[in-house]
């Protein structure tokens, strides 16, 4: 998993509250049973005009002007900010996998369902929340200024924005550790190898019968 540290990048406003990860993911595209390749379907139903199926060529598709990430002034940018209760909805894990591969590294709301959130720091993607107020005011300059960045510093646990106004965040300090040393499940795990070896081997030799199983 990619370590978050220091990420400086342009923000894009979802204007919308409730977007669940059917939204973000729709279900047709769950069939796959690799982790890879989502980033290209991520707000399939908003970012295109007819109906996505997996196999299909988006360059060929019917491309919606409106929706802000096919916007050129949005070209590039890492970071979402959305409206409150983001991710509701099925807990499939798709979710994250399909923003990361898109680009993102953050999201940026004043609230998030549960499940969605514990998926995302799972995947590398920093959820951060704000209050109503500071999401308004970013909001506000985003849709003012374009090519507006932010810096989010996870070490300070501060969002620094174009215009020096600083913002800061919580983030549970387990979480914190495993985003700043790339650290998934698996990982976190494997770093208990050795105590692991040894358990299974002293178990494998009171219990040599296992062996045969």
């Amino acid at each position: 998993m990619q370590p978050f540290t220091i990420h400086e990048g342009l923000v894009v406003p979802l204007d919308r509250e409730n977007v669940d990860t059917d939204l973000i993911i729709p279900k047709q595209f769950l069939k796959s049973i690799k982790k890879t390749g989502f980033g290209p379907n991520l707000f399939d139903e908003l970012r295109y005009l007819d109906h996505g199926e997996p196999g299909v060529d988006n360059s060929k598709r019917p491309i919606n002007p409106n929706f802000v990430l096919n916007q050129k002034r949005y070209a590039g940018a890492s970071i979402l900010l959305a409206r409150k209760n983001f991710g509701c909805g099925s807990s499939r894990e798709h979710a994250p996998w399909a923003l990361t591969q898109y680009g993102f590294r953050s999201i940026i709301a004043p609230s998030f369902a549960d499940i969605f959130f514990n998926n995302s720091f799972k995947n590398g993607l920093l959820p951060i929340v704000l209050s109503d107020a500071n999401i308004s005011k970013l909001f506000d300059v985003v849709q003012e200024k374009p090519g507006y960045k932010i810096t989010i510093d996870l070490y300070k646990q501060k969002i620094t924005t174009d215009d020096n106004f600083v913002i800061e965040f919580e983030i549970e300090s387990f979480r914190k550790h495993c985003l700043l040393n790339g650290f998934d499940d698996i990982s976190l795990t494997l770093q208990h190898s050795d105590q692991i070896k040894k358990f299974e081997a002293e178990r494998l030799n009171s219990n040599p019968w296992l062996e045969s199983i």
